[in-house]
């Protein structure tokens, strides 16, 4: 199920059947400059065919010439092809190019790599991967090749794209879809210009996309989902054959349904004893919360998370009384499983599918189509509230999903229907970071002393690495976190707080030798020891909107202890920044011998026009420069 849409992408970043008996004029000096301008390959013609007229052999033809200018342009120019009991090479063979469109050399399928596509922690898995780069160490030069794929399903026709790549120029480009006269099919275009050309006849309709003279786009940062600007188009048809099993869908309700129906509803018999065992594990429990709560963690310590691409092509779960039997499962199955247990006790819950990433991706509400998610997770819609749960984890706090699948549109499947639901958002304000340390500065210039972080909301997970490890592990990764030079810690706890609002706490004793340097009788020291912001880079005529992905807000405390005899001569005056991005304040005081520094930086989540990311350029800038201000003491 994860790998579903990343391979039909990857299979669409390549090329057809066919090369014609008089090959173009491939000299890299026809390319024109403004093609040249930022890409790092140039698409010189791609050619993609999708025949659906046989719904059990989906024929995806492809021919691709590009030329590679330099290093970053190879991946363009690779071949990764996936296969599968379900999806078959119908071979392949290409030709490589000089700069000037000479041919110096041919491949063919025996020159490519056979892998097996099976990942680390998958158990079953029947894919694998034919994989070719080219050889070639002086740019820029020209590959030219064409392949043939047969897909025995039609319930998945890859996403065309006229570029997956922003870094990549196209000369010309062009996709055709073959149906027959009387399929219905839907069809939507993201970013594209013109409209499609259609021919009809008695035995087929054909429509063919076009694109000529496509600039590469310059890589941004803060810079929003590609698919937001690149040109590309999903084709879905109503009637589809996949596994044997035929169905048909014209929107989300009918999808959601034709998923419950057909690959959840008849995985989830439970045997009387399994059933006997959850009532019994809720008895004496009041409310159908704590029953769920009851039942979450029961799955956390019973089961853990292995990939199981199998089951209609990988989209339908494990039985749940294996899952029960085995004790593992993939996302679906533990979703399947844990639901057939709450269902056991009488408590409702909704099977939901979603795009799983740290960054923010939904379902598109306006065209339904079952390579839009890559993960399943469980909504339980209770009378209090709704609670989401993410049933891969042995260790997520009940309710909290975490920012690989929260503030998303995701596909509810039930028996009345899809529905299209919204997971919670992690917001600024909760995602908090708040430090307090007190610490004790010598007249040597070394520091130590004690800290204390509670990490809550998107920002709970920020030890996720390292707080199941052993504690010099620990240790060790600490130090790249704060990444501060002659720095050491001691007595290390972290403890996760599980409840409605997580909280995962750091303590700890640490030095830093030499942390502020003494020039004869003057001491200077960084007031931020731990949570420096970064400025981030200049980008002249920027093109793409700025996006902010995330949230969050830090706040941290360090009091100072000094030294008898140090008295401050400067110090960096206290500071408030204002911005549509977010705020920054940054107060220093003395009490006694105490020097107090406060800093708290909010940054907001949220889109903005491209010409405001010189503004969000000098946010950083301003506090990444407040963050590195120095106090300078004398000593007497």
């Amino acid at each position: 199920m994860m790998s579903k849409r990343l391979l039909f992408l990857i299979l669409i970043v390549v090329s057809f059947k066919g090369f014609a008996q008089e090959q173009p004029d491939y000299n890299v000096e026809n390319i024109s400059a403004g093609l040249k301008s930022r890409a790092s390959a140039v698409i010189r013609n791609m050619e993609t065919t999708v025949d659906m007229r046989a719904p059990e052999n989906v024929i995806l033809n492809i021919k691709k010439v590009i030329t590679v200018l330099n290093k970053n342009g190879e991946q363009a120019a690779a071949l990764f092809l996936f296969y599968n009991k379900a999806t078959s090479i119908k071979g392949v063979k290409g030709i490589i190019m000089d700069s000037f469109g000479k041919p110096t050399g041919k491949f063919s399928l025996s020159n490519f790599l056979d892998e097996s596509a099976v990942s680390d922690f998958s158990l079953f898995e029947d894919a694998r991967i034919k994989r070719y780069s080219p050889n070639v160490l002086t740019y820029p030069y020209t590959i030219s090749y064409e392949y043939e794929i047969r897909f025995k399903q039609n319930l998945i026709i890859p996403d065309w794209y006229a570029t997956p790549y922003s870094d990549v120029s196209v000369e010309k480009t062009s996709y055709t879809f073959i149906s027959k006269p009387d399929d219905k099919i839907r069809i939507k275009e993201y970013n594209y210009k013109g409209t499609a050309d259609i021919v009809k006849s008695d035995k087929a309709t054909s429509r063919t996309w076009k694109v000529t003279n496509l600039s590469a786009i310059k890589r941004e940062p803060y810079a929003p989902d590609p698919d937001n600007y690149l040109t590309y188009v999903k084709i879905a048809p109503e009637q589809f054959t996949y596994y044997g099993h035929k169905g048909s869908y014209s929107n989300w309700q009918e999808l959601g349904k034709w998923v419950y129906d057909d690959l959840v509803k008849t995985r989830q018999t439970l045997s009387p004893d399994i059933i006997q065992e959850m009532n019994n594990l809720v008895k004496g429990l009041d409310s159908d919360k704590e029953k769920a709560k009851k039942i979450y963690e029961y799955v956390q310590k019973k089961t853990r998370y292995i990939s199981v691409q199998v089951g209609i092509g990988g989209f339908q779960p494990f039985e749940a009384a294996e899952v029960h039997r085995v004790s593992y499962g993939d996302c679906k199955a533990l979703v399947n499983y844990t639901q057939s247990l709450l269902k056991a006790v009488g408590i409702n819950s909704l099977y939901c599918v979603v795009y799983g990433d740290n960054n923010k991706k939904s379902m598109d509400p306006d065209f339904a189509s079952m390579d839009q998610g890559n993960h399943i997770i469980l909504c339980v819609p209770l009378k209090s509230d709704t609670t989401w749960l993410e049933c891969t984890s042995q260790d997520s706090p009940f309710g909290y999903l975490g920012s690989f699948t929260d503030d998303r549109v995701v596909l509810a499947c039930t028996e009345e229907g899809g529905k299209l639901l919204k997971t919670p958002a992690l917001t600024t304000a909760a995602s908090l970071l708040k430090r307090k340390a007190e610490l004790n500065l010598d007249k040597e210039g070394n520091i130590n002393g004690k800290l204390h972080t509670d990490f809550s909301g998107s920002q709970y997970d920020n030890y996720h690495r390292i707080i199941s490890k052993p504690s010099t592990e620990q240790l060790k990764l600490l130090k790249e976190e704060y990444d501060i030079d002659n720095i050491d810690f001691s007595n290390l706890k972290l403890v996760q707080r599980k409840d409605s609002n997580p909280v995962t706490s750091e303590s700890l004793d640490l030095t830093i030798q030499k942390y502020a340097p003494r020039t004869n009788n003057r001491i200077y020291m960084v007031l931020n020891a731990f949570n420096k912001t970064n400025s981030i880079p200049e980008v002249r005529n920027r093109t793409l909107p700025v996006y902010i992905n995330r949230g969050f807000t830090d706040e941290d405390e360090i009091v100072y202890n000094l030294p008898e005899g140090y008295n401050i001569e400067a110090k960096p005056s206290d500071r408030e920044i204002k911005s549509p991005f977010g705020s920054y304040t940054v107060s220093v005081k003395m009490d006694g011998k105490k020097l107090i520094y406060n800093r708290k930086f909010v940054l907001n989540n949220g889109t903005y026009a491209a010409d405001k990311y010189e503004n969000l350029m000098q946010f950083f800038s301003d506090v990444s420069s407040s963050d590195n201000s120095k106090v300078i003491f004398k000593a007497d």
